[in-house]
């Protein structure tokens, strides 16, 4: 494997550049090496007439390599693991659990975690565009130029802002899955923000590029909630950075991953698929729960 040529002169303007901030922020341009995206937060939920209660927490990690496309844009390789948690108690993150008390039901829920494998796409010099941006012929998808909302803070600081708004169809039909779903369509938001040195950016000794920052959330009731079309939704609240190693990671995320899964501590070295989201796969391997 081979080290992915990229540019390192910051121009907001210049898709390319952009492109290749983005890559060295999610993953290393020497494909030789992987990358561990860590995020750990609280799952709140929002309710009609409610303050905003949190009740659960989660810890996330990505494994992920980059490789070269033929066509210079780069594919990311990638698995994508969250486990859910008790709520963090002075600092700490809490245990992994398999089971909770749903305060908003009053049933006992089985967790189900999340195991994306692989989960991956490619990072272009042009913007990837949701099913429901362009409802037309998807061979003649326009060719927009990615260009994010960089903001600058102070003489060093740059923030990369990513955010994505999706509304579409739901892989847990409501008609079969009728506890588990909250309706023909999902409407989900994410909002990362990467917080990165500028002088990193500009160095070309970096594959990759340090950076601390935070990622929110926006979604239906889990699934395992079997909460259905109740009113509210779920809103995830997140710290993350990157690590050049699972070692970094806490240790209670390694040993469940060792126990359960121990083939996703090891990003991908070949582009393999198809890729599903977390809901895809619980409507593959999942059942519906039976009547309350």
């Amino acid at each position: 494997m081979a080290i992915i040529p990229f540019e390192t002169r910051i121009d907001f303007n210049n898709p390319r550049w952009n492109r290749d901030a983005w890559a060295r922020i999610h993953g290393d341009m020497d494909s030789s090496k992987e990358r561990i995206g860590y995020c750990s937060g609280t799952v709140m939920a929002v309710r009609p007439g409610e303050a905003v209660k949190p009740f659960l927490g989660f810890q996330v990690f990505l494994a992920t390599r980059l490789v070269p496309l033929p066509d210079g844009n780069i594919r990311r390789l990638n698995k994508e693991v969250v486990f859910y948690t008790e709520l963090s108690r002075r600092g700490e993150p809490g245990a992994i659990i398999e089971e909770f008390r749903n305060p908003f039901t009053g049933e006992t829920n089985r967790i189900v975690q999340v195991w994306n494998d692989p989960f991956n796409y490619t990072i272009s010099d042009t913007l990837i565009l949701a099913p429901e941006d362009f409802a037309g012929d998807r061979s003649k998808l326009p060719k927009i130029p990615l260009l994010f909302p960089w903001q600058e803070l102070g003489s060093d600081t740059l923030v990369l802002s990513t955010d994505m708004h999706l509304n579409y169809p739901n892989p847990l039909a409501p008609e079969k899955w009728p506890r588990e779903s909250s309706g023909p369509k999902v409407q989900a938001t994410e909002m990362m923000r990467y917080f990165v040195s500028r002088r990193d950016l500009e160095n070309p000794a970096l594959t990759a590029v340090p950076y601390v920052g935070t990622w929110h959330r926006i979604t239906p009731w889990l699934p395992f909630m079997l909460m259905g079309t109740t009113p509210g939704h779920c809103m995830y609240a997140s710290s993350m950075t990157g690590y050049d190693s699972i070692d970094r990671l806490p240790r209670q995320v390694v040993d469940y991953a060792m126990k359960h899964r121990p083939d996703m501590l090891k990003a991908p070295t070949e582009d393999y698929g198809p890729s599903h989201s977390s809901l895809e796969h619980y409507a593959r391997e999942q059942q519906p729960a039976p009547p309350r």
